[in-house]
């Protein structure tokens, strides 16, 4: 049970989708420093690279757990 889980429910894809639409892929890749946020950025791609990559994931979890006051988005 993760009720507590303040991710729970929430789809990598969806993360995604608000962190780029809310900083953009240039300012996303200040905060993450990976290649596939830099180099001809996609959802798809970075999906792709973020769900084979455990420690990319996390550090988009956490940035995406700081992010959802600004969007408005807490809960």
């Amino acid at each position: 049970m993760q009720t507590n889980n303040p991710l729970h429910g929430i789809t990598l894809k969806k993360m995604l989708e608000d962190l780029v639409e809310y900083y953009d892929f240039d300012t996303l890749s200040q905060f993450v420093d990976i290649n596939c946020f830099k180099s001809n950025p996609s959802i798809k791609s970075s999906l792709t690279f973020l769900r084979k990559t455990p420690w990319a994931r996390a550090k988009v979890e956490e940035l995406y757990l700081k992010t959802l006051p600004k969007l408005g988005k807490g809960r």
